[in-house]
């Protein structure tokens, strides 16, 4: 049952909402009630629907409840559906929420849209700057995650959510595949969806590792070399793919460099096989700087391991804009999935368009 605060006028009702600690610390927009009940028309669904639980805190997720988290956030109503989809994500057993909100690790949801949504819901960037500022809709779908993770989850900094020190990820975290420019199939074709489906897959990340690479289309290795820099940021012995292994990890391709494994007659597969490969790392080096943590290594073999159970554990995709820079994002590789990703369809046939 939803519980109404009343307050003089919205500057103090701010006020109050950060002083209970339902905010991110920055402003919100006033879930007031004739906004939480748009956000709820344009769902289509009905307000009292509970998508599920979501941890630590084991809050039910209603439909009025994540659209107050989305109205906070700054959500259009076009948006809900995106927001929708990651909260139903996120609240799959095999996405450990729970533990993931509790870890001291600096994991946040990176939420990737794919499929037509990526516009009729949005528009959500897959450009140039796509995970930075001056795009709504991504930093408004994200930022209403976290505040449903915040508001029904109950995850706050020091004492549910255990983050040593987090990432700015940890606001907003989201972006869509450059579906229209990208040589490979989309990303949520490769996972078992049909290509005119619209899914949100989201998975606990880092903040994305910067991996540089300047393209040379002389050098017959051009492609193998740049397959090595990125394994590098994927799986460096600072990672917990390396280290705790089992994990999933995301990549993402700017223009360019997807072009050089275009050019190497490389699909979507065949780089990840290539990647996961190159992310086998010495059994010697984890004994001597991860031993810690390693405990399986076993004594006297100097083999190699695998840092990513498949290849179907690293997550390709392209966006961005062309340039010297791609970018990995490493993940937690722990709780009793894995911190699995996982991916959901979009649901738009009850979607209700509201008239501005």
């Amino acid at each position: 049952m939803s519980v109404y605060l009343e307050a003089a006028d919205e500057a103090q009702a701010l006020e109050d909402l950060h002083e209970l600690g339902c905010t991110d610390g920055l402003p919100v927009v006033i879930p007031t009630q004739e906004r939480v009940e748009r956000m709820v028309l344009a769902s289509g669904l009905d307000s009292d629907l509970a998508l599920g639980e979501m941890g630590p805190g084991k809050g039910i997720a209603t439909v009025e409840k994540v659209a107050v988290a989305a109205v906070m956030a700054g959500c259009l109503p076009d948006y809900m559906p995106l927001v929708m989809a990651a909260v139903k994500a996120v609240i799959k057993p095999e996405f450990d929420l729970t533990e993931m909100q509790a870890t001291t690790h600096c994991t946040a949801p990176l939420i990737i849209v794919n499929g037509p949504a990526r516009h009729t819901c949005g528009p959500v960037a897959s450009g140039f700057g796509a995970l930075g500022p001056g795009h709504r809709a991504n930093a408004a779908i994200g930022r209403a995650l976290r505040l449903a993770m915040i508001n029904i989850g109950g995850g706050r900094p020091g004492t549910s959510d255990m983050a040593l020190l987090g990432h700015p990820g940890k606001f907003t975290y989201c972006l869509a595949e450059d579906e229209e420019n990208s040589p490979f199939t989309p990303l949520h074709v490769a996972r078992g969806f049909q290509a005119d489906d619209s899914v949100v897959t989201v998975i606990g990340a880092e903040a994305p590792h910067s991996v540089l690479y300047s393209v040379n289309a002389d050098d017959p290795d051009d492609a193998e070399k740049l397959l090595h820099v990125l394994a590098v940021g994927l799986a460096n012995l600072a990672t917990n793919n390396a280290v705790l292994t089992g994990g999933s990890a995301v990549v993402v391709l700017n223009p360019d460099h997807a072009t050089v494994l275009e050019r190497a007659n490389m699909n979507r597969e065949a780089v990840a096989k290539r990647l996961w490969e190159l992310t086998h790392r010495s059994r010697e080096e984890l004994k001597a700087y991860g031993s810690a943590f390693g405990a399986w290594v076993e004594e006297g073999d100097d083999g190699e391991y695998a840092a990513f159970p498949s290849p179907d554990n690293i997550l390709v995709m392209m966006a961005g804009g062309s340039g010297l820079y791609s970018m990995v994002m490493p993940s937690w590789s722990a709780g009793a999935h894995r911190n699995s990703a996982v991916s959901v369809l979009v649901e738009t046939d009850q979607f209700c368009e509201i008239p501005t």
